[in-house]
Formats: structure tokens, C-alpha cells, sequence
């Protein structure tokens, strides 16, 4: 698999995101986690990423016994500060995303204290001594006690060694701008910012993250599932998706069906010929998807169907295209 650089760490170009092991939007079964991980270990990739959020801990631990089991040195991981899991005063109602999930909730905390404890309480969760990556975790309504608490925190955990690269992941770009400008970061984790849907990134985000170097994780690839299947029932940003986005969904569709190829496939592939993008960090709930998100990754996209794509300005004309069309 093609590797890449994310700061210090060489990481592989795909990477495997871990919010479906933690039961988002349905449960997903010990047996399928364990397949889901085995299959993207044999298919070459090397970078997971992770969050406390993702299943409230439930991803953490998973991927956390599957790693244990191999040699430290032979992957990368990254988890997520600015949340830490508390249990309820009273008993937990289902959560609106994940099911299936371990009774604590998350507690937003961007303090400097308290990103120390997440580290602490993520790495027992995941039975590590150590993780590569650090992401302050949406933080879109806490920007100064990112930059004042959290960030010095992961700053301080990169000085002296303890992590390797720092930086933020979010659903928006429009912060991350600020962030870029305003501290020494190494990358982003960027969901559904950068997709046939929304190409938003181009504004700023891109433009300020080549001229740093600093590396761009991309997720949200299918725009949490419209751009997989764009069907009524659709997710856009992990919320129902508009009639109008289904639609655009489903033009899309129609015109990789005219030129012989699939929507999923041309959704990986357009987002991976920006210069930008680092990692393209794919979730599973199952060793099936894995192997469907690695195919859409080697699938053929025609010249023709980017070319029409152009022509029908169903892109920004900024956004590159693979082969150069």
C-alpha cells in the first residue's frame, strides 16, 4: 500500500476509522469488530484512528485488544482529546448516534488537566503504553480553551516526546483555518469536508494546510452514507439528508453508471487526488466493507466520467481530478 507522511510517522495512505466499531447508528457485534480489523490488517493498512466518543469507549477497547497483538512499531494510531466518559447521575438513555455502547457519556473538557486524564483513561482503555496521534476533538464551541488549554497540553505531549503529531479533528474546515494559524500543528482530521458533495476545504482550509505542511486526514468520504448508497433513507453529516443533497447524490450516481463505474468509487478516488490529503481514513463495521471500501480504492473511474463531471460543473472547477482532467 502507498505510504505517506504525517509529520515524523510514515503512515499508510488508507487508514482504518473506528466510529462503526463503536455501534454508529447500529450495534455492531464482537465477532464483526474483530473481522473488521482483522481484514484491514491484511489488507496492508497500518493507521487507525480512534476517539472516546466513538461508542464511549467501545472502539477504543476493541481496537485496542486488536493492537495489543501486534508489534508496536508496525502501525500508527490516533485518538481524540476534549471529551471525557462520565457515568450519569441517574441511568443513560440511548444515545441518538451510537448503540450498543458501554454506559458512560461524554463530558466536553479542553482544559489542560483535563486532556491529560482523557490521555490517560484512552490509553487504559486501548491497553497501550503509547499513541502517535493526537486530535483535539470538535471543539467548534470552545475555541479558546482549545488554544489555551488543550492545545498547550498536546504541545507539551509532543516536546517531550510522549506523541509524535498533534492536531484537531472536526466537521468544519472553517476552524481549523484558525487553528492552523494560530499553532504548531502537524495535521487535521477533516470529515465530510471534502467530498463530491462539499468541497468547502478549497477555500482556505487546503491553501493554509500545503503552505504549513501540515497533513490533511480525511474522513466522511461518502458523507456518512449518501454518497454510498443515495437512497430516501440517506445520511448526510450523520443526520437525514436533504431531498435537494439526495438528489445531487443521485446525479452523481446516474453519471458513474453512464460511464460503466460506482459512485463510491469515484467519491474515494476524487478525494484522493488533492495534493492535500494525507490519509484517507475509512470506516467499517464489518471484514465485507473493508474489502468494498479497499476494491472502490483500485476501482477503474473512466477519463470520460471526470471529464463529463467538468464540463457539467458538478465539481469546483478548483478541485483537481484524478489523471488531470
Amino acid at each position: 500500500m502507498k505510504r505517506s507522511r504525517l509529520g515524523s510517522l510514515d503512515v499508510t495512505s488508507i487508514g482504518l476509522g473506528s466510529a462503526p466499531l463503536g455501534g454508529l447508528f447500529t450495534p455492531v457485534s464482537d465477532a464483526d469488530a474483530q473481522g473488521t480489523m482483522e481484514r484491514a490488517w491484511s489488507a496492508g493498512i497500518r493507521f487507525f484512528d480512534t476517539a472516546p466518543l466513538y461508542g464511549f469507549g467501545l472502539a477504543e477497547r476493541r481496537l485496542g485488544a486488536f493492537l495489543r497483538q501486534q508489534p508496536r512499531d508496525s502501525y500508527a494510531i490516533s485518538t481524540k482529546v476534549g471529551r471525557l466518559l462520565r457515568a450519569p447521575d441517574g441511568a443513560a438513555a440511548e444515545d441518538e448516534h451510537y448503540k450498543g455502547t458501554p454506559c458512560e457519556r461524554p463530558v466536553f473538557d479542553f482544559s489542560h488537566d483535563g486532556v491529560m486524564r482523557s490521555v490517560e483513561e484512552s490509553l487504559a482503555r486501548l491497553g497501550l503504553d503509547r499513541v502517535d496521534v493526537l486530535l483535539v476533538h470538535d471543539p467548534d464551541d470552545h475555541h479558546d480553551d482549545a488554544v489555551t488549554g488543550a492545545f498547550r497540553a498536546l504541545q507539551r505531549l509532543r516536546s517531550e516526546g510522549t506523541v509524535k503529531a498533534i492536531g484537531a479533528g472536526m466537521n468544519q474546515s472553517e476552524m481549523l483555518v484558525r487553528f492552523a494559524e494560530a499553532v504548531p500543528v502537524d495535521c487535521f482530521l477533516l470529515a465530510g469536508r471534502y467530498t463530491l458533495l462539499d468541497q468547502g476545504a478549497l477555500d482556505a482550509l487546503f491553501p493554509v494546510c500545503q503552505a504549513k505542511g501540515i497533513g490533511i486526514l480525511l474522513g466522511g468520504i461518502y458523507n456518512s452514507g449518501i454518497l454510498a448508497n443515495p437512497n430516501t433513507s440517506a445520511k448526510f453529516n450523520y443526520q437525514d439528508a436533504d431531498p435537494a443533497l439526495i438528489a445531487r447524490a443521485r446525479e452523481l450516481d446516474a453519471l458513474c453508471r453512464k460511464h460503466g463505474t460506482e459512485l463510491k468509487a469515484a467519491s474515494f478516488q476524487f478525494c484522493m487526488a488533492h495534493p492535500a490529503v494525507t490519509v484517507a481514513v475509512m470506516g467499517a463495521r464489518n471484514g465485507a466493507e473493508v474489502s468494498d471500501n479497499m476494491a472502490m480504492s483500485e476501482r477503474a473511474v473512466p477519463p470520460g466520467f471526470w471529464q463529463e463531471l467538468r464540463a457539467r460543473n458538478l465539481v469546483d472547477p478548483r478541485a483537481p481530478l484524478p489523471g488531470g482532467a
